[in-house]
């Protein structure tokens, strides 16, 4: 999306940066002031829509902040919503991967029958940092035969290359609202 999009100016100021959160030499950048204004929470959902390539059959977000946007991304362009968890949070069998991220590890599970082989799916976050977690969740994508057609974040964090490490796990298009 063009940044001359004056959408893409506001949303920009409604996201704050918390220098040395959660550990020291991390900028972290907080969405908590975009999600309590109704009309930067509205213009960040209707910017990722714009931004999805068509057509899209289900919507894959990412625990937690990936349902903020994902699942009212999902309502408005009338297809299904699926999450991706962390340990312990699905009930029913599931594909699991590990990843690194920018200051630790983690484990992310999606149910093994969440997809269809052969569906369309578009992955959303709030953020791509180093590509860990978004990494993960393709190959967790591609595992269950679906389609992986394009990820989408609010931000991405070009310094840290989030996106070689996307293209290494199998995501060919990508886009983000804002880029810092």
């Amino acid at each position: 999306m063009s940044e001359a999009d004056p959408r893409v100016a506001e949303i920009g100021n409604l996201v704050r940066t918390i220098p040395n959160f959660p550990e020291p030499g991390v900028q972290f950048r907080d969405i908590t002031p975009l999600l309590s204004d109704p009309d930067g929470l509205r213009d960040t959902i209707e910017v990722l829509i714009d931004q999805a390539p068509e057509p899209v059959d289900i919507i894959v977000g990412i625990d937690s902040r990936g349902f903020l946007f994902g699942a009212p991304m999902a309502l408005e362009m009338g297809v299904g919503f699926v999450p991706v968890r962390k340990p312990g949070k699905l009930p029913a069998p599931v594909f699991e991967e590990s990843y690194s991220l920018e200051y630790g590890t983690g484990v992310l599970n999606i149910h093994q029958d969440a997809l269809l082989p052969g569906q369309r799916v578009l992955l959303v976050d709030d953020l791509l940092a180093t590509g860990g977690t978004l990494g993960a969740a393709a190959k967790l994508i591609l595992r269950e035969g679906a389609e992986l057609v394009h990820v989408e974040t609010v931000i991405e964090l070009k310094a840290l290359g989030g996106r070689t490490h996307l293209e290494e796990c199998g995501v060919h298009s990508f886009s983000s609202v804002l880029s810092c």
